[in-house]
């Protein structure tokens, strides 16, 4: 059986509604935190599939978190193999820095559920079926484009909304993952403030989540299972 390595850089950041076609594809899923011991010492190139969440942390605050460089060397190895890789918000800035672009924190932070404009380079891409559905954003950073990769989708907010190397490197600004998972909650819980910096307020937020969240998973899982579909051995 082939096997998925989910890191989750925070406890309320997993896999949620991805785990499905994952599953569905014949991966068989592990888990590790960066906070588990022996992090620092897994072999990130070994798994045929790895999944990087999200988390509150910056690229650029490495002297906070030490593991950052850590699982940025060991990254840019995968990379460099065209190993399957995908990327959530935080994972697709780590992507995005492995491959050699500065990550920063952006103007303002992208809260809420909106849809994201597909560009000409996502219109053939698995990103086709997240097209005009309302996602959830909930970020603060952004990211310069790396070097020989496709822009596939930006929002009003941020250009730099997903790209991709091929077909096995996609990173994602955005969360086609969450919407029906009880964690949401957590995120409010946790960081309140970001939304009142969004310009949102917590009662729309929570409607939106019950209004959009159903079909931005399911679109979200249709995107995943196109592009473990077309992955290159």
């Amino acid at each position: 059986m082939k096997r998925a390595l989910i890191i989750r850089h925070v406890p309320h950041e997993g896999v949620a509604g991805f785990r499905a076609p994952i599953e569905q594809a014949g991966y068989q899923v592990d888990r590790i935190d960066v906070s588990d011991p022996g992090f620092s010492r897994a072999d990130l190139t070994a798994p045929d599939l790895l999944i990087m969440m999200g988390g509150p942390m910056g690229v650029y605050e490495q002297d906070q978190y030490p593991w950052i460089a850590c699982q940025l060397a060991r990254l840019s190895r995968r990379l460099d193999a065209g190993r399957p890789t995908l990327g959530v918000c935080f994972g697709a800035q780590m992507i995005a820095a492995a491959m050699g672009a500065k990550v920063y924190p952006g103007p303002s932070k992208e809260v809420g559920f909106h849809p994201v404009r597909i560009l000409p380079g996502g219109r053939n891409s698995p990103l086709r079926h997240i097209a005009e559905t309302p996602l959830l954003h909930w970020h603060g950073d952004t990211f310069d484009l790396p070097n020989e990769v496709e822009l596939l989708a930006s929002s009003h907010v941020y250009d730099h909304q997903a790209f991709r190397r091929g077909n096995n490197i996609l990173a994602l600004q955005f969360h086609a993952e969450m919407g029906e998972d009880p964690r949401f909650h957590a995120w409010v819980e946790e960081w309140p403030e970001s939304v009142v910096e969004a310009g949102r307020d917590l009662p729309s937020l929570f409607a939106d989540h019950q209004q959009f969240g159903p079909d931005a998973v399911a679109a979200g899982r249709r995107m995943i299972t196109d592009w473990l579909e077309n992955l290159d051995d």
